[in-house]
Order: C-alpha cells, then structure tokens, then sequence
C-alpha cells in the first residue's frame, strides 16, 4: 500500500471515528444536520474511495477537502472557546475539528490525487454548502434549531446571519479558487 493510500485510511478512520464517537456522547439524528459531522463523512468516504474519475466523486472530494478546511478554520477561528468539553466529548471534538482538517488538508496536498480539480469542479463544489445552509435556514424557521450560533436567525436576525454566511462563502471561495490553482501546479510538478 503506498504512504497516500495509507494517510487516506488513517485520514478516513480519524474522521469516521470522530463520527461514531461524537454518537456515543451525543446521540440523536439532530448530529447530522451539524456542517462539521457532514464535511468529516465527505472527506472521510471520499479518503477510502481516493480516486474515481466521475465527476461526482471528483465534486465529492474537493467538498471534502474544502467542507473540513472551513470546519477547522471556523471553529478555531469562532467557536472554540465556546465550549468546554471533557471525556469522550473532548476527543471527539478533537478528532473531527482538528485531527481531521489537518490529515485531510495535509493529505490532499502532499498525496493528492491530483488531476481532479478544475474551475468547472470548484464551481459546482459551492452547491452542497448552499444546500446546506438552505436546509439550515429552513429548519431553524420551521422548528428553532440552528446548529451553530451564527446561523441562529432567532438570535442575530437574516440580515446579520447571512453577512456571517457571506463571510464563510468568501472563505469557501477562496480556498476552492486556491485548490484549483495549487492542484494545477502540483500536477504539473508530478508529472514534469
């Protein structure tokens, strides 16, 4: 098994892991609907798939990518201080808003694959967190649960929370701009 197939699995298992523990101490289907729980599945399915060549996958995994790149960054960026966790809490958190950004990211990076991102591709990986959100917005009008304090529209009113969602768009934009480019250039390096 090459050191690239290896970093997915573990890449994988860290995120699923994440999954199941955050299950254990938190049950309830209300988990799924967090973007944190949705990235770590995306990145950690498409880490054990690696490499298809639909372009399903290749939107699937740039999403994964990019989905727990902003996981990581907006929660050591706004939430983290927001909690204090013990126990099983605490390594889940670790595992899904640390440990996974950082093999999924590092992983990406140094073992690609490559070849998979295009201008094309990172326009269409902007439809899952617009899905996202819609859904979010939706269901926290219907039954008043926002699973993060800004998209809490009861709290801070549509004008403030989509100011916040902008700023995580622009955030999502430029990383998927700045995969592209970079995926581009390492491609270019592998095979030149």
């Amino acid at each position: 098994m090459t050191t690239g197939r290896v970093v997915s699995v573990i890449t994988a298992a860290v995120a699923l892991g994440g999954i199941v523990l955050q299950l254990v101490v938190s049950p309830g289907w209300n988990v799924f609907v967090f973007f944190t729980i949705q990235s770590n599945l995306l990145l950690g399915v498409t880490a054990l798939l690696f490499n298809r060549s639909s372009t399903l996958f290749k939107v699937l995994r740039l999403n994964g990518v990019l989905c727990i790149a902003v996981t990581g960054i907006v929660y050591h960026a706004v939430l983290a201080g927001l909690d204090h966790l013990t126990g099983g809490a605490a390594v889940a958190n670790f595992l899904l808003h640390t440990a996974a950004p950082i093999l999924g990211v590092l992983g990406w990076v140094f073992f690609g694959p490559r070849g998979l991102t295009s201008v094309r591709i990172a326009a269409w990986s902007i439809v899952y967190p617009l899905l996202w959100l819609a859904f979010t917005l939706i269901r926290g009008a219907i039954d008043g649960f926002y699973p993060y304090p800004f998209v809490n529209v009861t709290d801070l009113g549509y004008g403030h929370v989509l100011l916040n969602c902008l700023l995580v768009a622009v955030l999502f934009l430029a990383l998927a701009a700045g995969a592209t480019a970079l995926d581009r250039r390492l491609r270019k390096t592998v095979e030149g």
